[in-house]
């Protein structure tokens, strides 16, 4: 199972710490496949969820909490199997991120030594990012959406064929967000860093810094010049962010 979920495992440095990445909504684990070899000390892992690239034939999850129980098996039993690790989620996978550390908290399991976040508001926010939801938009209303937002290659936006493959995943993911509804429960242990955008329009910046009330082990914010993507645009510098957070663990 964990081969599934954790494709590019063979090719992150196995001696390094575990970094799980999860992916934006309608992203898959290339999202991260340049961070691999690129962050030293790290193995990154980055998590492919069911409706894209090799496990397009799977149906994308539309709710949470099955998706966040079977990825806490495979993250306890084949992933981690008890060393130190850490997860880092970008926009959808942000959300994701902080739901599977809740749900490995309720199994008595190893929680990661520290949550790294971007693009995301904090989850008791709800869903505060602006526009319309994305769900129930149609295929030309989607594509207009991509396009502002920034992040999807145009040859993509324009090749019929392509789209139609992303697009089953991309309103699956979203579908999920829309459903999603924070329980409130006390704050984790784990020590939180967030990952700000500047000029990121979908997420307001105050909303991100709303992270910090979900954790009693420690907050800290880091910014970056750019968009919603500017994690990916600025590698360099999110590395740097995330080498700092794990300085005591390397």
């Amino acid at each position: 199972m964990a081969g599934r979920w954790v494709p590019l495992r063979g090719r992150a440095d196995g001696d390094g710490f575990p970094l799980l990445c999860l992916p934006h909504a309608g992203g898959s684990a290339s999202a991260f496949t340049a961070w691999i070899g690129r962050v030293p000390g790290v193995s990154v892992l980055p998590v492919q969820p069911p409706g894209r690239e090799a496990r397009y034939s799977e149906p994308a999850f539309v709710e949470m909490q099955r998706l966040v129980e079977e990825l806490a098996t495979v993250v306890l039993d084949d992933v981690v199997e008890g060393r130190p690790y850490a997860i880092y989620g970008h926009s959808h996978g942000a959300l994701i991120g902080f739901e599977l550390v809740r749900e490995v908290r309720r199994r008595g399991g190893r929680l990661p030594v520290r949550l790294f976040v971007s693009g995301s508001v904090a989850p008791q926010c709800g869903a505060a990012e602006e526009g319309p939801p994305v769900s129930g938009m149609s295929r030309a209303e989607i594509v207009g959406w991509l396009r502002r937002l920034g992040g999807t290659p145009e040859w993509l936006l324009a090749d019929r064929d392509a789209l139609d493959m992303v697009l089953p995943a991309i309103k699956g993911d979203f579908t999920l967000r829309e459903r999603y509804v924070y329980a409130a429960e006390k704050p984790l242990p784990t020590p939180i860093t967030v990952v700000a955008a500047t000029r990121d329009t979908r997420v307001r910046p105050d909303l991100q810094y709303r992270w910090g009330e979900q954790t009693t082990g420690g907050f800290e914010q880091r910014t970056l010049d750019g968009g919603h993507f500017a994690v990916y645009e600025q590698a360099a510098l999110t590395h740097r962010y995330v080498l700092e957070g794990l300085e005591t663990w390397l």
